[in-house]
C-alpha cells in the first residue's frame, strides 16, 4: 500500500486546513495517510479527520503574531523585542524540522500545500517520490507571489490548482520546467439529502472576519435591505481581525436585534444554519476557490458574490444558479437580494440550479482525479 505525506502549516482554522482534512479523509480509503504539521494550535484538528489518518506533528511550538502585534500596539519595546527573536527562533525551527521531514519520510508521495512547502520539497525531497504542490490562493493580479509560487512549484512534478483560471496561468507560467499543471476541484464534504425549504426570513454569510472578505460592505448592504425588509435577520458565521469593527458598526446601527455574529463554528453547525436560511450572500473581494458557496449550494441556496470573487466567477452562472455582481455595485447588489425575498419560487428555482451544478465537486467526483494523479507514477 502507497503512503502519502500531506504537508500542512497547522490544522487549526482555515481553507486550506479543512481542503487537507476532507483530502485526507477519502485518500485513506486506499492509502497510508500521514498529515506532517508544523504548529499544533489545538488539542485535536478542528475539522474532522478520520481515526486512520496519522498526524505527526513536527514542533511543539505556536507561532506569536498576536504577541508581536499587541508589544508593537503598545509600544512596550522590550515586549517586542523579545517577541520578534522568539518569532525568528520559531521560523528557523519550522524550516529546519520541515526540511528533516522531507528528507526522511518514507512517503510514495508527498503533498505540500503552501508555496515556502513547495520550495522545500523539490530542494530537498528524494527523486524517487513523486512530489506535487496544492496552491489554494490566487494570485490577485499580484505577480510577485504568483512569480514565488512559479519558483518554488518549478522543481516539483506537478502542481494541482483548484480552478480552471489557475490552471491556464501557470502552466504559461511553468511551461518552461518539469512542472506540469492540473486542475482538481475542491471537495464539498457532504451534499445533504434534502434541500432548505428558503421559507425563513433569514439571510447568511460564513468567512473568516477580514478585510478582503468584505463583511463591513456586506452590514452597510444589510442597512439598506431591512429598510424595505425589516422581518429578515442576518447570520454571519466565522472570526477574524474585524470582528470589534463589525461588532461596533451593528451596535453603532442598532442592528443588535437582527444581526448575530457566531464566530468559528464546526460543519454541523454551519450545515444547520445554512438549512434554516434562504439566501446566502458573499461580499468578498477575492476568494480563490468559494468552498463556502457550494456547501451553501449543496443546500439549495441562492448564492449572490461580486464579481470580483474569482472563486466564485468559476462556481456561479449568473441569473441561472446564482447572480454575480459586476464592479461591486451595491446598488445592483441590492436589487437582486430584494429580488429573491420578494419571490420564493424565483428562490427555489435558482437554489435548485445550483445544488445540481455543484455535484461535480463532491468527494466522488474529485478523488478519481485525485487517483490520475497519483497513480501515474
Amino acid at each position: 500500500m502507497k503512503k502519502i505525506s500531506i504537508l500542512s502549516l497547522h490544522l487549526g482554522y482555515g481553507g486550506i486546513e479543512k481542503s487537507i482534512c476532507a483530502l485526507a479523509n477519502l485518500l485513506v480509503d486506499k492509502y497510508k495517510v500521514e498529515i506532517a504539521c508544523t504548529y499544533k494550535l489545538y488539542e485535536k484538528p478542528v475539522f474532522d479527520l478520520n481515526k486512520k489518518v496519522k498526524v505527526k506533528y513536527l514542533t511543539d511550538i505556536k507561532p506569536n503574531h498576536n504577541e508581536l502585534k499587541q508589544a508593537w500596539n503598545k509600544k512596550k519595546f522590550l515586549s517586542l523585542f523579545k517577541e520578534v527573536i522568539k518569532g525568528v527562533k520559531c521560523l528557523i525551527k519550522r524550516r529546519k524540522t520541515m526540511i528533516n521531514y522531507i528528507t526522511h519520510t518514507d512517503s510514495d508521495i508527498v503533498i505540500a500545500t503552501r508555496d515556502i512547502f513547495d520550495d522545500w520539497l523539490g530542494e530537498y525531497g528524494s527523486n524517487n517520490i513523486l512530489k506535487i504542490g496544492w496552491e489554494h490562493n490566487h494570485y490577485h493580479d499580484n505577480l510577485k507571489y504568483a512569480g514565488e509560487v512559479t519558483r518554488a512549484a518549478s522543481k516539483l512534478d506537478y502542481l494541482v490548482l483548484v480552478s480552471k483560471n489557475l490552471e491556464e496561468f501557470y502552466k504559461k507560467e511553468l511551461e518552461k520546467t518539469k512542472c506540469k499543471c492540473i486542475y482538481i476541484p475542491n471537495i464539498v464534504d457532504k451534499i445533504p439529502l434534502r434541500v432548505a425549504s428558503l421559507k425563513e426570513e433569514r439571510l447568511v454569510s460564513v468567512g473568516r472576519l477580514s478585510p478582503e472578505k468584505g463583511f463591513l460592505d456586506l452590514l452597510f448592504i444589510y442597512t439598506k435591505i431591512i429598510e424595505k425588509y425589516p422581518n429578515w435577520t442576518l447570520d454571519i458565521i466565522g472570526d477574524g481581525s474585524q470582528r470589534s469593527a463589525l461588532e461596533k458598526y451593528i451596535k453603532d446601527h442598532h442592528l443588535e436585534e437582527k444581526v448575530t455574529l457566531h464566530g468559528f463554528q464546526n460543519k454541523d453547525y454551519i450545515d444547520k444554519l445554512l438549512h434554516k436560511s434562504s439566501i446566502y450572500l458573499m461580499t468578498s473581494y477575492t476568494e480563490s476557490f468559494g468552498i463556502v458557496l457550494i456547501e451553501a449550494m449543496s443546500h439549495g441556496l441562492p448564492c449572490i458574490a461580486f464579481s470580483s470573487a474569482e472563486g466564485a466567477r468559476e462556481l456561479i452562472d449568473s441569473g441561472r444558479n446564482g447572480y454575480l455582481i459586476k464592479n461591486r455595485n451595491f446598488d445592483v447588489y441590492i436589487k437582486k437580494v430584494e429580488d429573491l425575498i420578494e419571490n420564493r419560487n424565483i428562490r427555489k428555482k435558482i437554489g435548485n440550479e445550483s445544488r445540481k451544478s455543484i455535484k461535480k465537486y463532491s468527494g466522488e467526483e474529485v478523488i478519481k482525479y485525485w487517483y490520475n494523479l497519483i497513480e501515474r507514477k
